[in-house]
């Protein structure tokens, strides 16, 4: 086996068809991840969930900056209980084989680059499974300027890492004790968080309610999504207060009345400015067809 291999990364991320770092992993555009910063985990997850994605969520952490969003792509990790054998021949193979220095969280953080989130399966133990501390949480903010970690397991040093404002770190406990009798069987393959999964490259899109995986190849489409949401409740909130429409117009299927009245208001009101790169064609035509097929009562999520 290898480590961080970019023939398994790319024969695991076969949708993505944009620019990729040297070892494979997708390298989801700096403009993306951008409009992702400014997006709702609801916002985000609606777009997977209704695409099939229905692992992508874990809200189970505590976070060492509760009120900051954090945003990159991801590099993952596995880590197993020590057994000896295996332990020994994977720690002499990073070592002799490919050049790494150190204990295995030490290899991954190494790696880092701009904008990357550290996303590790530890078993959940904290005992022992202190993943990072005030150094390697230190490492993390000078390689990624604004990223940080998802870690199912510990950190220590609390009260260092909370000093680091740039990152945050979602994490399972704390733990005194330096990280120990583990072994790391995978970086950069498929990681399970949780209830969640996340693969090299995902964008990591944490808030205060958890974090959410989004695959590399529907970033892009799940941005758009959750800014035509966005501007579309800036609108619904100015006509529920002008008293144009009621509830039950503004979050059932839009008429095309309605959307022609919305894209009306989105060409020229300053609110709707910054979403102007948005095109609703898609939308005005589903609302001909759907009055051509009679009247619904679904409900907009």
């Amino acid at each position: 086996m290898k480590f961080d291999n970019p023939v398994d990364i790319i024969q695991l991320t076969p949708q993505w068809k944009g620019e990729r770092f040297e070892n494979g992993r997708p390298k989801v555009p700096e403009d993306v991840l951008r409009r992702i910063r400014k997006i709702t985990l609801e916002e985000a997850w609606g777009p997977l969930w209704h695409r099939g994605y229905k692992f992508q969520f874990e809200g189970d952490f505590k976070i060492v900056h509760p009120d900051q969003v954090m945003v990159g792509r991801a590099v993952t990790a596995v880590m197993v209980p020590q057994r000896p054998d295996l332990h020994e021949t994977l720690l002499n193979y990073g070592h002799e084989q490919e050049g790494r220095s150190g204990f295995f969280n030490q290899w991954v953080i190494d790696s880092l680059v701009e904008d990357d989130v550290v996303v590790v399966d530890m078993f959940d133990k904290v005992h022992l499974g202190t993943y990072v501390g005030g150094n390697l949480s230190t490492a993390i903010s000078t390689r990624t300027k604004r990223g940080g970690a998802v870690i199912w397991g510990g950190i220590r040093d609390n009260q260092q890492v909370s000093e680091i404002k740039n990152i945050n770190v979602y994490y399972r406990g704390s733990d005194p004790t330096a990280i120990g009798e583990v072994t790391m069987v995978g970086m950069n393959v498929p990681t399970r968080i949780g209830k969640a999964i996340c693969l090299p490259g995902d964008v990591v899109l944490g808030t205060p309610a958890g974090v959410i995986f989004i695959p590399p190849h529907l970033a892009e489409l799940t941005a758009v999504q959750a800014e035509k949401s966005q501007v579309r409740d800036i609108f619904g909130f100015v006509r529920l207060k002008e008293g144009v429409y009621s509830t039950a117009q503004i979050d059932a299927s839009w008429t095309t009345a309605l959307w022609e009245d919305f894209t009306q208001w989105f060409e020229s009101d300053e609110a709707a400015a910054e979403y102007r790169h948005l095109t609703w064609e898609a939308e005005l035509e589903e609302a001909r067809k759907n009055e051509l097929d009679g009247p619904r009562s679904d409900v907009r999520l």
